[in-house]
Formats: structure tokens, sequence, C-alpha cells
């Protein structure tokens, strides 16, 4: 087998199918990446996610996901549209990466396409996909595949479309030709920590979720403190903030051109009000095939009603 020659075919098929950049990284069990992801856990910032606490030795090292697993396919695919939040009082925002179709779901379809293709070359490759799902560290095998670098907000940045992409990954025992891990670039930019509302950005490179709006109205269930509900800033499902105020973001944004992840309409400016009148079967309907299917309808209107209490104060 011709390394080289294989490794340029799997990388021109993942850009045949959609992917906006591919790289690929030494299948290894991830040292201070370990560590640093077990001081993160040992401080609670991962609130109430406690499945990040499970299949450690997975999270931390490939070959326990695929034994004899040699690399890393790690892909992004950029979901940025040229559509603005609103500034109105009576409306929600919702985080740019939920105004279309469940990523999950887009993602995944063309890397089972990418591992058919795979196989078609090498029929006895094994492969594992997973998009965000699974105990995959998937910011740092992007680092490490050359997509991009972990920002100080914790999103991986991109140099040719900023943050605004999803990650996914294909774990193979196949010996491929690998890439040079991505640099660091934020220099001595403050921005995004400086902006987050909530303070959730407790030092370059580590978030407390606790206090992260996303987690918040995504993740978060039941009761939500009052001294941070009023920092929500509209924010009805996820956030954008530290993504907005990035350079790279400003400078490099560039329109995603997949109909998948164009905004459904009554997503990019809910009427906050409409939210609470939802029923099950609307917000079924409405929401199929949709990342904001994460939060459930009681999790959707409790977010609205925390936003419309601070904005009838």
């Amino acid at each position: 087998m011709n390394v080289n020659k294989v490794t340029q075919q799997i990388k021109q098929y993942a850009y045949d199918l959609g992917f906006c950049k591919v790289g690929i990284a030494r299948a290894e069990r991830l040292g201070d990446e370990s560590e640093r992801l077990k001081q993160w856990l040992d401080r609670d910032y991962h609130g109430t996610m406690k499945w990040m606490e499970t299949k450690f030795d997975k999270r931390t090292d490939p070959q326990n996901i695929i034994p004899d697993a040699k690399s890393v396919v790690s892909v992004a695919l950029n979901y940025y549209t040229d559509v603005r939040h609103s500034d109105e009082s009576s409306v929600g925002k919702i985080s740019r990466y939920a105004w279309g179709d469940d990523y999950h779901e887009v993602m995944i379809a063309r890397l089972e396409k990418l591992l058919v293709y795979i196989k078609s070359i090498e029929s006895s490759v094994e492969g594992k996909v997973y998009v965000d799902t699974g105990p995959v560290m998937d910011k740092v095998w992007a680092q490490r595949a050359g997509i991009g670098w972990e920002g100080k907000h914790t999103n991986v940045i991109t140099q040719e479309y900023g943050s605004w992409v999803f990650l996914g990954e294909i774990i193979l025992n196949l010996e491929l030709a690998y890439d040079e891990p991505a640099t660091d670039h934020c220099g001595s930019c403050t921005l995004c920590i400086e902006a987050c509302p909530t303070q959730a950005i407790v030092e370059p490179y580590v978030l407390d979720s606790n206090r992260c709006i996303s987690y918040l109205t995504i993740e978060h269930r039941g009761n939500i403190a009052k001294e941070l509900g009023d920092k929500f800033e509209n924010w009805v499902y996820g956030c954008d903030i530290c993504q907005d105020v990035c350079p790279w973001n400003e400078k490099f944004s560039t329109v995603s051109g997949m109909n998948e992840f164009e905004p459904r309409e009554f997503n990019i400016n809910p009427d906050l009000n409409g939210l609470l009148e939802l029923s099950q079967e609307a917000f079924s309907e409405k929401y199929r095939k949709s990342p904001m299917k994460r939060t459930k309808l009681s999790g959707l209107k409790r977010n609205a009603q925390i936003i419309l209490s601070e904005v009838t104060h």
C-alpha cells in the first residue's frame, strides 16, 4: 500500500463530500491532554454532564476504542450563514449552530460514506465514526491533525473559517501520512474572556460549564440561579458571544453554502411569548431533525421565562 497515495485519496474524497478541512493524526494515548481533562473534571467544571466522567480510558486513548488504532482522521464542516441576531427585547437568540438541521446527522452521514470509501481501498480496515457523541476528545484531535487550535474560549479556531465549524473523526487501524499539529494564534487577545457576561471562561483555555450560558440553556436540567439567568442577554438556546467577538471570526467567516445549515425562519429571532405557548406537538414538529430537541420543550420554556422575567423588571 502506498501510504501517501491512500492518504491523498481519503482527503480528496472527504473534500468531495463537502468537508472544508481534513487532517490526520497518529492514534496514540493523550498524555498532557489527559491530565488537563482530569483536572477539569476534578474542579467540577463539567457541571451535571456526568457522562464526561465515564470511559476515561477510551477518551484518552483511541486504542481502547479500536485495538491497534493507528490513525485519527479529523474533519471540519463550515456552518456559517450570514444572518444576524436581533437586539429586540421581545425575541430570543439561538446559537448559529442550531439554526438549521442537526449537525450530528449531517456529519455522521458523510463520515460513514467516507468510511465505506476507505474500506473500498483497504478491505481489512476497521473504523469507527464519531461526531461529538462518544468518548472522543474532538477538539484535541482537530488540533493534532492540523485542523485548528483550541482558542481561549475553548472552541477550535481555523485560520480559514474561524470557529464556525463542526468537528468529527474516524478512528482507523490503518497507517496513514500524518499532518503537523495546528499552532495557537490567539496571541495576547482576551476579547472572548472579557465579553462573557457570566465570566464562564475562568482563565485562558478553561471554561466553567456551570457558568456558561450555552451549557445552562441546553444541558442543565432544573432551576438556574438568578444571578446567572439575569445575564442571559436573550440567549434562549446556546450562546455565541465569545465567538462573535473573536477577531478570527470577524475576518474569516465564510458562508457555508450547505442547505442543511440554512436557518429555519422561526429560529432566527423567535418570539419569547410564542415559545412559552408552544405545545409538545408543535415543538416536536418544528424541531424535527434539529439539535434543539436536546433541551426539550420544558427547557426551552424555562429559558424563555427567565429572559422574559428579566425584561419585565
